[in-house]
């Protein structure tokens, strides 16, 4: 779990990390996003990812939420999933997963 706050909108925030785990790898895809547009310039995002990785065996989940309900873009970042068989490792994947959201948008984090 990651949190931090960017410079950017939401929806620009959004955008950012679609590119990274859409266009980034072969795997990764969204599978649902919902937005609540609350007037005023306020808005929340909620993204799920889903993306494969074939050195672990693992399919894994990352669910990123962006809001700016305080007044700068506030992202919140869970990833899950797991491995095959018996014991289900993902070997860090799913680190690895979250960190492509940093990776999307390390030049605009703020405190």
């Amino acid at each position: 779990m990651t949190d931090f706050n960017v410079s950017v909108s939401p929806d620009e925030a959004i955008d950012l990390i679609d590119k990274a785990v859409i266009n980034g790898s072969i795997t990764g895809q969204k599978i649902d996003e919902y937005v609540s547009d609350m007037g005023n310039g306020t808005k929340l995002t909620v993204s799920v990812y889903e993306k494969h990785y074939y050195r672990a065996g693992n399919r894994l989940t990352l669910t990123v939420v962006a809001d700016n309900l305080r007044g700068k873009t506030h992202i919140h970042v869970i990833s899950g999933g797991g491995g095959q068989g018996l014991l289900r490792f993902d070997w860090g994947a799913s680190g690895s997963f979250e960190d492509t959201v940093m990776d999307a948008l390390y030049k605009y984090v703020i405190e």
